[in-house]
This record gives C-alpha cells, sequence and structure tokens, in this order.
C-alpha cells in the first residue's frame, strides 16, 4: 500500500486507501507525517537530518529519544526516504534545498513508507532482544543493498536490548560497512550504556505543544469531513500530555462516535470519552474547595461523578487546575498557564488567596490519592477522602513569615543582656554561674546583672531599641495570685520550686532537679545542681526560658538574680591492675590448650616463648613460637 503524498489527505483519499488495503486504517497511521515539514513540534529535528542531507555529513549512527507518540519512528522513515529517494540526486542538481526531503512518489519512498523496502529494515526491540538476533543483524548487514544506496535499520525501542546484545552491537555500531546507517529510537535512553550513547549522534524529541496538537487536530477533523467544537479540540490536546499520536488515538474515538451519531462533536462528547465532569462542576468543586466547605465539595464531587464522570478523572482536572494557580502564585509568564481562567475561574485572584504553600499542599494530596487509586479498589472512597483534605486543609504559612511575624512582637520572652548563654563549666571544680552566662569560684560572690522579663524587652534590646515599660510588667501580673499564696518565710528550695511549678513546661523539670537553695546576697538565691546537670542549666538559661524564670522569682520572692553551683562529682575508683606475671601465665595455658597450637608444636617440633595479649578490639591471644 503506498502511502498518500500530502499529509493531510481529503476523505475521498482516505476513503480509497482503506479500500485499497482491504481494511480501515486507523487515524494514527493514514496521517503520519512524510516529511520533515510535517513533524510537529520538532523543528530542530527536522533541521539538523535535513542540514547533514544537504551538506553530506550523513552520520553512520543516530539516537532519536523522547516522549511516546512525539515522532520519533516517524522521524526515521523520513530520514530513510531521504536518504534513498531516487530523485534526491535530480532535485538537488541545482544546489536547491528540495534534495533534503524525499519526494514521497518513486518507487523506493512508496516501498519505505509501506514497509516493504527490503533495505530499510525495522526492528522492534522488545521482542528480538536477545544476542542470537544481533548476530543475525550483524551478518546480514555485511551484505550489500540490494537497490538503493544504504542498508539502514531502525531499531524501536532499542532500550529494552540486553547487556549480550549491546556488548555484541558496539563493533558493528561502532565501524559498520560503509553502506550501512543505524537509527536507535527509544523512551528510556538512561537504560542504554555509556557505550552505546557515545557511538550516536543524539537528538531529543520534545513534547509537542498543546497549541501545535489542536491546530493538527483541527486540520485531520477537516480532512475527515466532521464538525468538532474548538473546545472539544482543546480538551483532547490538554489531555494527550504532548503526545501526538494519543491525541490522535483520543480523535479517532471522537470520529467514531460521531459517525454513528452523524452529529456535530461537542464538549460533552469529550467529557464522556475521557471520564472527566464538566467545567461548570468542577468550578464549583474547586470555588468549595477554596472556602473550606467540604459538604459542598463532596457534593460537587458527588454530581460530577453521577453525570459520567471518572472520580480519577475529576481529581486529574483539578490537579491541572491548581497547576495553573500555583504558576499565577508566582508570577509565572501568562503563556505559561490559561491566563484566562481555568474553568471560567479568576486563576490569578484564587491563587492570591490560597498561597503558593497551600497551593502545593493540596497538589500533594492529590497526586498521593492519584497514586493510590490506580491499585485501589475503592477509587471513589479515595476521591472523596481527598477532596474533604483539601476542603478542611488549614492555610499554609511559609517559615520565613512565621518567624518575621515571631521577630515583631509575639514571640517568646527573652532576656535583654543575653546573646548567647556562656557554656557551663565542667562539675570537676565547683562554680557558680547565673542566669547571664557569668561564672566565678564558689566562694567568690558574683554581683547582680539585671535581666529583661519579657519578650519586648528581650527583642527590642537584641534591636538596640528601648524596651516599652508597659509591657514589662506583663509576667509579674501573671503570677500576683501565685505570689500571695506563698509564706515569704518558706524555705528558699520551696519557693524555687514553685518557681518552677509557676513557669511550667521543661523548665519545671529541671528547676525540681535542684538539691539545695539559699538565698544570696542583696537580691539573689543560690541553687544547687547535682552534678550532672549542665544541661538543665543551659536550657534555664536560655533568653526566653529566662526571663519567665526571673520574673516569677520575683513575684514570689521579691529576688530577681540566680546563681547556679554544682555539686561536686563522685571520684571515679581506678580498676586494679592485672598482676603481669599472673596474666601472662594465665595466657600460656590457655594457649597451650588450643587445639592449632597443639598441633602445630607437634609438627614443627617448636616451643612456646611469649603470648601477646589480645588486642583492644578483642580477638583471641597471639601466640609467638620458636
Amino acid at each position: 500500500m503506498a502511502e498518500h503524498t500530502s499529509s493531510v489527505p481529503t476523505s475521498g483519499d482516505a476513503t480509497a486507501t482503506a479500500g485499497r488495503s482491504g481494511g480501515y486504517q486507523v487515524v494514527a497511521r493514514r496521517y503520519r507525517p512524510q516529511r520533515f515539514a510535517d513533524l510537529i513540534g520538532q523543528t530542530h529535528v527536522a533541521r539538523g537530518l535535513a542540514g547533514a542531507i544537504r551538506s553530506g555529513r550523513i552520520g553512520h549512527a543516530y539516537l532519536f529519544t523522547g516522549a511516546r507518540g512525539v515522532g520519533k519512528t516517524s522521524a526515521a522513515r523520513i530520514f530513510a526516504k531521504a536518504l534513498e529517494c531516487m530523485a534526491a540526486d535530480l532535485a538537488g542538481s541545482d544546489g536547491s534545498d528540495a534534495s533534503a526531503e524525499p519526494c514521497n512518489r518513486c518507487e523506493m519512498c512508496e516501498a519505505i513508507s509501506a514497509g516493504q523496502d527490503v533495505d530499510v529494515v525495522e526492528i522492534d526491540a522488545a521482542s528480538n532482544r536477545g544476542i542470537d538476533e544481533i548476530r543475525q543483524l550483524r551478518q546480514n548487514a555485511a551484505v550489500r543493498p540490494a537497490r538503493g544506496r544504504y542498508k539502514i535499520y531502525i531499531i524501536d525501542e532499542v532500550h529494552m536490548l540486553t547487556r549480550e546484545a549491546f556488548n555484541a552491537l558496539l563493533k558493528t555500531l561502532e565501524e559498520p560497512p560503509p553502506h550501512v546507517k543505524f537509527v536507535l529510537c527509544t523512551t528510556e535512553p538512561e537504560k542504554l550504556p555509556i557505550t552505546i550513547l557515545s557511538r550516536c549522534q543524539r537528538f531529543d524529541f520534545l513534547t509537542v505543544e498543546a497549541t501545535a496538537i489542536e491546530a493538527r487536530l483541527a486540520e485531520i477533523a477537516a480532512a475527515e469531513g466532521v464538525e468538532i467544537d474548538a473546545e472539544a479540540v482543546r480538551l483532547v490536546a490538554r489531555r494527550a500530555n504532548g503526545s501526538m499520536r494519543d491525541s490522535q488515538s483520543l480523535l479517532e474515538q471522537l470520529l467514531g462516535a460521531a459517525a454513528s451519531s452523524d452529529s456535530r462533536i461537542g464538549v460533552d462528547a469529550v467529557h464522556s470519552l475521557l471520564g472527566t465532569g464538566r467545567e461548570e462542576g468542577l468550578a464549583q468543586l474547586v470555588e468549595a474547595i477554596a472556602r473550606q466547605q467540604p459538604r459542598e465539595a463532596v457534593e460537587a464531587l458527588d454530581t460530577a461523578v453521577s453525570g459520567g464522570a471518572d472520580a480519577g478523572g475529576v481529581l486529574e482536572q483539578l490537579l491541572a487546575v491548581l497547576r495553573d494557580m500555583l504558576l499565577a502564585s508566582v508570577s509565572a509568564e501568562q503563556r505559561l498557564w490559561n491566563a484566562d481562567g481555568s474553568c471560567g475561574l479568576e486563576v490569578a485572584s484564587l491563587a492570591g488567596s490560597l498561597g503558593t504553600d497551600t497551593i502545593l499542599a493540596m497538589m500533594q494530596v492529590i497526586d498521593q490519592s492519584l497514586a493510590r487509586m490506580r491499585t485501589a479498589g475503592h477509587a471513589a472512597v479515595l476521591a472523596e477522602m481527598a477532596v474533604v483534605r483539601l476542603a478542611s486543609m488549614e492555610r499554609m504559612e511559609s517559615l520565613a513569615n512565621v518567624i518575621a511575624r515571631m521577630a515583631s512582637g509575639q514571640a517568646a520572652a527573652a532576656p535583654a543582656q543575653a546573646t548567647a548563654a556562656a557554656a557551663v563549666p565542667p562539675p570537676r571544680e565547683k562554680k557558680t554561674t547565673d542566669l547571664n552566662g557569668r561564672s566565678g569560684p564558689a566562694d567568690e560572690p558574683l554581683r547582680p546583672v539585671a535581666a529583661a522579663t519579657t519578650a519586648e524587652e528581650a527583642v527590642a534590646t537584641r534591636n538596640g531599641a528601648e524596651p516599652d515599660p508597659a509591657a514589662a510588667a506583663q509576667p509579674e501580673a501573671s503570677v500576683t495570685a501565685v505570689a500571695a499564696a506563698i509564706d515569704p518565710d518558706a524555705p528558699p528550695l520551696d519557693i524555687w520550686r514553685q518557681v518552677g511549678e509557676t513557669v511550667g513546661g521543661m523548665a519545671a523539670g529541671f528547676i525540681s532537679e535542684a538539691t539545695r537553695a539559699v538565698w544570696h546576697e542583696d537580691d539573689g538565691i543560690e541553687v544547687t545542681m547535682p552534678a550532672k546537670g549542665e544541661t538543665g542549666c543551659s536550657f534555664l538559661k536560655r533568653p526566653e526560658v529566662a526571663a519567665s524564670v526571673t520574673a516569677a522569682l520575683r513575684a514570689l520572692s521579691g529576688r530577681t538574680r540566680i546563681v547556679f553551683q554544682f555539686e561536686a562529682a563522685e571520684p571515679v575508683a581506678a580498676k586494679p591492675k592485672p598482676n603481669a606475671a599472673r596474666s601472662q601465665a594465665a595466657l600460656l595455658r590457655l594457649a597451650s590448650e588450643h587445639p592449632l597450637v597443639s598441633h602445630a608444636r607437634t609438627v614443627f617440633d617448636a616451643a612456646i616463648r611469649r603470648v601477646d595479649p589480645p588486642a583492644a578490639g578483642g580477638g583471641k591471644p597471639r601466640e609467638a613460637g620458636g
């Protein structure tokens, strides 16, 4: 069967073609590109291949990579036709660029288009992946072409070859006979050995833009004599996700439905085919989620599913809308998202109200739900769970905004003088330290240092501003009732523990570890902590904790300075060293009883002179004989 020269044949031509072939031919094959200019969205590939042909710099091996349905195999066939075209020499004799394109009229072009040329061999590596097939290829490659200039091998899905097959192909791929050309096609180039990649000229095929797919589908529909709404074409193009072949397969189904009903293809037909909901219902779902109304969101989902939509298809539509909102929230160029609004929604306005972090969290929820729905038997329930989670999701706030808000005055209390807590002295020497990080010998009193009592004082002091006097009295007012119930003559340790109960949290636990407390000179309290209480002291000296503790102590006792000291650490008793002579005798006896040592002494008539003790990491004694 000969393919038509025109890339978009008329309906009469298509009917004639089907009649000659004895069967119906699908749209994806009937409208396969026949010239470099017909490759949609792959201008860079067409330019590179055509330039190589015009200049005569034709490589021996090419690698075409890209997603499914973007034209890799079609480009390989066009390249083969351009190399074998019988009219190429005559067309290019005047120096014109016509020699780069196949004529699609000569015997060679028609045979290659029909897949009947003996010199252009197409191999499916998925079903011919072993070393035996590659050995046969190498043998056949040595035979000169039957009637064309070259013998061309097009290996599709080449990544499916085994490692042994790749190794057998290496030498032939690197130095093939002058009449042999290789074109390797794959969707997963990362699975190819680097030795194969380095021997090929690589062309990366791009996914086709939705606008280009729309234009091509409209041309095909017009050639088929079928009317289709522009909105329906747009939905099919977006669902194809950059694959021209997938879009043509979807159009094939729509054309079949239109032929049976003899009606115009509209948006409803596309939604019915794809299992998606109408955009009006999707807009209601998005608005309910944005307003945090779970009931309305579930009802909108149920309405879409009851109307024939698939639950997974609705979530995919929702994901596409959120994608547009995400790009709008980061002020991306309008060409990257639907600036006119998805489903009639004000995308930019919704993106501003939700925020980038919230939109990202929503997209993650949908992505996880779709992944689970592919393997679960309760897809509808998972979709409802996802919608409820989205409608109940709290608005996210970036960490930078939280820190900025806390620094503006809503953070916890912190002392004024503290920029960093001083290191706690080791427990070997009895020292004292106050909450401001100053330390000294136990017998030398520390001078009192003023401590801030509020977060406002701490923040203002760190920023070089004057503290607010009105805010400084707030912590004292919060413990007035507790202070009134404390006996002023109570032991210092009891008052110190009451400070911990007033402050609460982790500070209360560390404060309760104190073993003794006495009133220090003037307005201070001296607290004795366990020998291993450095962690507790470090926590209590944190700026925000120290302010709360100091405020509670002032309210309960009128004192404002806290001095810590540590109990002396108990000395560790030194382990007695074993008697060297006794340990050597024990090692000698142990070595003598070892069966291997006994056998060695018998064979070599040897005697044990010294036994080395085991190494620090363990193990058996080492014997030294002679």
